[in-house]
């Protein structure tokens, strides 16, 4: 109940500076006296289909693997900091640059209350870095804005294992999935899905339990035989206003051994 009260809280921040910009897609929330400046919505999905900046993801490495957004990096943190004073460390950015200060970069972190991104945004600045900004709404933004999923390492999977309330979903078809998957899946094939909301397979889900319809904010992970037809069925599933979902481009025997290091699934 926190998050989600930071998150209404977070939108009513964004709502004062939507109204001088076309929509809520295109706002930025302005804060006073920042160094950086910041990226939208529309500018964020823009830049990550051009390839033009290094999206880099501020949080600790763990939290990164849950869930990031598509295109994102991270490094190793600061050492010596305590935990609520967390900072990626700017020599490992340095590392992953080449050393280029000219690189385009786009700080994110966990939205307008999380400091990692504005502190690490100050360093690179004090470092000598010329082009940094910032998507400040961060990943809450991301999930209620962009209307695709976010992306889940197999390190992480041990951990999100002992999510009991967890929905993972198998894009494979029928025949497949019925050869084996993970314990508990819900098959959900990628050749159902139709254009538009409420459409083809999505309906279906819906209707008959496979889709959490009683909570949009339960974790939702989907994989299958490729990383791409994952990634079409989460963003379907995220289009459908599920605000918790990620994707795994590994294939499934992958997820399947993976998963042999969670507790609740031995």
């Amino acid at each position: 109940m926190r998050n989600v009260a930071r998150l209404i809280a977070a939108f009513a921040l964004i709502s004062a500076t939507a109204a001088f910009s076309q929509s809520v897609f295109d706002a930025t929330l302005v804060e006073a006296d920042q160094k950086t400046a910041d990226v939208s919505t529309t500018e964020l999905r823009q830049i990550l289909a051009a390839n033009s900046a290094t999206l880099l993801d501020a949080r600790p490495p763990m939290e990164f693997a849950v869930s990031h957004v598509p295109g994102a990096v991270n490094v190793a943190p600061q050492p010596g900091r305590p935990a609520h004073l967390y900072i990626s460390d700017v020599a490992e950015v340095a590392r992953l640059l080449g050393g280029d200060k000219r690189q385009p970069i786009v700080l994110y972190c966990n939205g307008p209350f999380c400091g990692k991104s504005k502190r690490l945004a100050a360093e690179l600045l004090e470092a000598g870095y010329g082009s940094v900004r910032r998507y400040q709404i961060g990943s809450p933004g991301w999930r209620a804005l962009a209307g695709s999923a976010m992306q889940t390492e197999l390190i992480a999977l041990p951990y999100i294992g002992t999510d009991k309330t967890a929905v993972w979903i198998d894009t494979r078809e029928a025949t497949d999935f019925a050869r084996g998957t993970i314990e508990g899946a819900r098959n959900i094939p990628v050749s159902g899905l139709r254009p538009g909301k409420d459409q083809g397979i999505m309906k279906a889900a819906k209707d008959d339990g496979r889709l959490p319809m009683d909570d949009h904010n339960t974790r939702i992970i989907v994989f299958g035989a490729n990383g791409i037809d994952a990634r079409a069925v989460a963003d379907a599933i995220a289009s459908e206003a599920f605000h918790n979902v990620s994707f795994i481009v590994e294939p499934v025997e992958r997820v399947r051994r993976a998963m042999r290091g969670s507790p609740a699934r031995k």
